[in-house]
């Protein structure tokens, strides 16, 4: 592949990140598979699944606090 070429996928992706949010442009807006960089896709993957993990933090601990406010209020 040629530099520039390479180049313009790398600001491609830099833009969206800007212009998407970091969550959004890689969890929704793409997968990126003309980057031919193993380490980006890794990296790409691992980023995903911590979001997953946040998220899911996130509701459990909603969760768990509004089932003991309503037995805090049933008592």
């Amino acid at each position: 592949m040629d530099k520039h070429e390479e180049l313009e996928k790398w600001e491609n992706v830099r833009y969206r990140m800007k212009q998407e949010g970091i969550e959004y442009c890689f969890k929704h807006y793409s997968s990126f598979k003309e980057i031919e960089d193993v380490n980006f896709h890794i990296l790409r993957q691992l980023l995903l699944d911590t979001i997953t993990t946040i998220e899911d933090k996130v509701n459990s601990k909603i969760s768990e606090l509004e089932t003991q406010i309503s037995e805090d209020d049933e008592s």
